[in-house]
């Protein structure tokens, strides 16, 4: 009698633990996903990467509470190129972009191709992209058309517009084109909804953005939800509002970053308001490096070669902080080499969705967000210039082939607003070894023959995958054609 008694006992408690897990695993909050996208943001432009002459306080309290990346790599240097590629987990090549879209583009980023916001609502997320698209301003390439449920925003960059950097409407000459453009459209959903005709107006649009987020962050307090929010800024021509107007050392540009840093600072006490902080995973980057040629309007490399538009460290290494309590162990610094496609498959993973049907390049790093010491990727591709492959990758050694690029090495930038010129040139057969000189000021390749060739087998692989302009290499994936 007493064995059966135990054994009831025994039953009941296992039935109990079973039970338990059960209930665990069906009251545990599905994750919410925010992504915020600085534009033209450079690696040394937030004080947790070397700011000095104004503070950005709430990005440094991400950085303390999660994981701040050293070696995030945006795969193009460039606006449309560099959103493609987060948002679908490809090269933009593989997707069919190039380059920034203007105003009178034809093209954007093909429906068919699956974005992070189709991925998710497959498994019944609400979905919100705020700010700057860039992905295609013509109906059916709009974020409704590419899993988003709702947005609010620019169909591309605050610049294409029919006015000068500075605001005037004295364009020129050599900027002609801009009296082509359309004044900027705000929209909503599908739908224009006003136009932003001076930089006034535009500088109310990182307080108009975050308002929106916060407003959707509280309705979906219930509810999985991904937001995208993509700021105008510091995207030439700057505007802050005057909550911002003259708080920093480094005049406008310092204002517009130290805005951008409270709109972070809302987003996150709105989450914790809403007992979300705990399971939302937060991310915050830049879409490439910084226009240099726009001088004190321009931001910080902070030693690394170039800007914006070129294949060089300072064109496509960014900040990266990721904040998701509980997963991601605080404080981190990670030198990990990871780039803005492996969101997507990461996010995948942590929400349990299915991957997109097509062939995508990112890689699942939700390990190392994780503080494991694993070396998931090691290889990376520089494309740019319209399919061309600028530079291959592989751990800390990156071998850059010949080609012509515009640089800002030489010339006196611009001032107030005003750009400055470029001077052209181009690049010899050169070997870095990033880990001992990010700057990529000296060329190393007589020192390791073998990794050169080693690279120079990667490059073969990567123009039979994508084609390659300079080399005339019709790459073998079909997608290259849309």
């Amino acid at each position: 009698m007493m064995y059966k008694s135990l054994s009831k006992d025994f039953l009941f408690f296992i039935c109990l633990f079973f039970c338990y897990n059960i209930y665990a695993q069906k009251s545990e909050k599905p994750v919410n996903i925010v992504i915020i996208l600085a534009d033209d943001l450079g690696y040394g432009d937030l004080s947790c990467y070397g700011a000095t002459r104004y503070s950005t306080p709430n990005l440094d309290k991400m950085a303390m509470d999660g994981i701040r990346f050293t070696n995030f790599d945006v795969p193009q240097p460039i606006c449309s190129a560099s959103r493609a590629s987060i948002l679908t987990g490809c090269y933009a090549n593989r997707v069919g972009v190039h380059g920034a879209f203007n105003p009178h583009a034809k093209k954007g980023l093909d429906p068919s191709e699956e974005t992070i916001a189709e991925v998710v609502k497959k498994i019944g997320y609400n979905t919100m992209a705020i700010g700057k698209w860039h992905l295609g301003h013509l109906e059916k390439y709009l974020p409704l058309q590419q899993g988003f449920d709702d947005f609010l925003g620019l169909p591309y960059s605050n610049d294409m517009v029919p006015f000068y950097y500075d605001g005037s409407r004295n364009i020129p000459e050599a900027y002609k084109r801009k009296l082509t453009y359309p004044e900027l459209p705000l929209i909503r959903g599908d739908s224009k909804i006003k136009e932003l005709k001076t930089l006034e107006e535009q500088s109310q649009l990182t307080t108009l953005y975050t308002e929106t987020a916060v407003q959707f962050i509280n309705e979906n307090r219930d509810h999985p939800f991904f937001l995208y929010l993509a700021h105008s800024m510091p995207h030439v021509p700057l505007a802050v509002s005057d909550k911002f107007k003259g708080k920093s050392k480094q005049g406008l540009y310092g204002d517009v970053v130290m805005e951008i840093d409270w709109s972070v600072g809302e987003i996150l006490k709105t989450l914790k308001n809403n007992n979300l902080d705990k399971n939302t995973l937060v991310i915050f980057t830049s879409d490439n490096g910084p226009w240099l040629n726009f001088g004190n309007h321009a931001g910080s490399t902070k030693g690394l070669r170039e800007g914006k538009g070129t294949s060089f460290e300072g064109g496509q290494r960014v900040p990266c902080i990721m904040k998701f309590p509980g997963t991601i162990p605080d404080g981190q610094v990670s030198n990990k080499l990871i780039t803005s496609l492996d969101i997507l498959p990461t996010i995948a993973s942590l929400v349990n969705a299915p991957m997109p049907k097509k062939q995508i390049d990112g890689i699942n790093m939700l390990p190392v967000l994780k503080g494991h010491e694993v070396n998931l990727r090691k290889e990376l591709y520089y494309y740019y210039a319209n399919n061309s492959l600028e530079a291959v990758r592989y751990n800390n050694f990156k071998l850059v082939f010949p080609h012509d690029y515009r640089s800002y090495e030489g010339v006196l930038p611009g001032k107030n607003g005003l750009p400055g010129d470029y001077s052209r040139k181009t690049s010899k057969l050169t070997l870095y070894n990033l880990r001992r000189d990010p700057g990529e000021r000296y060329d190393v390749k007589d020192l390791y023959p073998s990794i050169v060739q080693k690279l120079k087998e990667l490059a073969t692989k990567a123009r039979k995958d994508l084609g390659d302009k300079l080399t005339g290499v019709r790459g073998a994936n079909r997608r290259l054609e849309k």
